[in-house]
């Protein structure tokens, strides 16, 4: 979603967003710097959702090994 910068350095947060995050009128709102140059707009006071891939880190089992792999790969028993 594309927004035009106003002359004061204002921004219109599109409705969608402001629908997504929670954001009505009078709500507070933080940018939060991201080390990779990303800035990422959040309700103020909330907690940022954590991506679908973070929720899901570690909760694998320990896996197979090369070897069972191969033998896999290769139709052994």
């Amino acid at each position: 979603m594309v927004t035009t910068v106003t002359s004061k350095g204002q921004v219109t947060i599109p409705k969608p967003v402001r629908d997504r995050l929670g954001i009505e009128t009078g709500s507070a709102v933080d940018f939060q710097m991201e080390e990779d140059g990303r800035v990422v707009l959040v309700k103020a006071g909330s907690t940022r959702p954590v991506s679908r891939f973070e929720a899901l880190r570690g909760r694998a089992g320990r896996g197979l090994s090369t070897d069972q792999i191969m033998k896999l790969t290769r139709g052994e028993d």
